[in-house]
């Protein structure tokens, strides 16, 4: 079924009447186009993509294209006057001739354009999922961010393992007097920092989970030239198994390790926690029996897995908390090296047609390839961003 663009078209243009392209019978000062004050009004415009969109894509008014500080400019007549509706270095606005005389109008205009946004929200959503089918999108970068708070959380724990170390065999006394007499409590300083080193390595384990269920989206298009749209929204909603092999298809003796050791971790520790300390498998089950309570999932092998969870919140942290370390030092050597300095090192944004034209494969090849590819990349972006053309 086909997408019904002039429905919306014909909507569109009935709210915003009688704003029209702008023609030689429109009102205008010499030299407006480069005189144009931007009014107040023009500040409350939706989102400039929105508003591009609405002109250029569906009703396809004239565009005077790029020059110094402007990425696209719409002039149109409003009741047989000039305007101009522009994306500059500062915003998206409605410029006028004269901002004492205009504003009423660019009120006005301001709310039209607004209305017909709001009507045709549709086709909006077809434009998207067309971009999606032909793989034209980029791909947001939080990596840094992710990882930062990744590490924020593992600092955070090592200092609280290291108060347990040196507490660890110590109890605190306390005495208070009352009228009646006194009452002395102890405290074992070794149990309370354990435990709080145990509750910090829990939310540590989940930040790096949180990174990379984030990073491999990113890695299997850099690294491993996944350029398909759909299959990436398909993969950002998968398991994070999936991802890892997505973005990883090293089948190395180490890479494979990882996957095992990780996974388990994110099976036994990382699910359960995330489920409420419950776990999704009825893990917090117990059923009467005449030896007592006894665990619904039973195992019937006994297994010796240092990350296993035996019903409360209790496991080798030490151990998970080197193994993610190690992980973290495997990302950034070998073959992932250039992918994980333009994705983590430079935090450029993902853009999927790099991927297709075969562009991330060349750059890709060794460090020194992929770190020109990235001052060159972070340079045009920042001219784009400062509309230096």
């Amino acid at each position: 079924m086909s997408f019904d663009i002039e429905k919306y078209k014909q909507t569109a243009l009935k709210i915003l009447t009688p704003i029209k392209p702008a023609d030689k019978n429109t009102l205008a000062k010499d030299n407006f186009l480069f005189t144009a004050e931007r009014s107040n009004a023009g500040r409350g415009l939706s989102e400039y993509f929105l508003v591009y969109f609405l002109f250029n894509n569906l009703l396809g008014f004239k565009n005077l294209g790029k020059s110094e500080k402007i990425a696209w400019s719409f002039p149109i007549d409003y009741k047989g006057k000039a305007f101009l509706i522009e994306y500059r270095k500062f915003g998206v606005g409605v410029f006028v001739q004269d901002k004492d005389k205009d504003e009423v109008e660019a009120e006005e205009i301001v709310k039209k354009v607004n209305g017909a946004i709001k009507s045709i929200r549709p086709f909006y959503d077809y434009l998207a999922e067309e971009a999606v089918k032909k793989s034209e999108f980029n791909i947001v970068n939080n990596n840094q961010r992710l990882y930062d708070r990744f590490l924020y959380l593992k600092s955070l724990y090592k200092k609280e393992r290291k108060k347990y170390l040196k507490n660890k065999d110590k109890i605190k006394t306390e005495t208070k007097e009352f009228e009646y007499g006194k009452s002395t409590s102890y405290v074992n300083l070794g149990f309370q920092y354990h435990q709080n080193s145990n509750w910090l390595a829990i939310s540590c384990i989940e930040a790096f989970f949180s990174w990379t269920e984030h990073l491999f989206i990113h890695l299997a298009v850099i690294a491993e030239n996944m350029s398909n749209g759909e299959d990436i929204a398909n993969l950002i909603e998968g398991e994070w198994k999936t991802k890892f092999k997505a973005a990883i298809k090293n089948n190395s003796k180490e890479a494979n390790k990882f996957y095992d050791e990780l996974l388990i971790v994110r099976q036994q520790l990382r699910n359960y926690v995330a489920h409420g300390a419950f776990g999704k498998n009825g893990n917090a089950f117990y059923f009467h029996s005449g030896t007592g309570a006894v665990p619904v999932l039973m195992n019937h092998k006994k297994q010796k897995n240092r990350f296993s969870l035996h019903g409360y919140l209790t496991f080798n942290e030490e151990e998970v908390i080197k193994l993610i370390e190690d992980f973290v030092k495997f990302l950034w050597k070998g073959s992932l090296k250039p992918a994980m300095y333009y994705t983590q090192g430079c935090a450029l944004p993902t853009i999927l047609t790099l991927a297709g034209n075969g562009t991330y494969a060349t750059a890709t090849t060794d460090i020194k390839t992929m770190r020109e590819f990235s001052d060159h990349l972070m340079r045009e972006i920042d001219n784009a961003a400062n509309m230096d053309w």
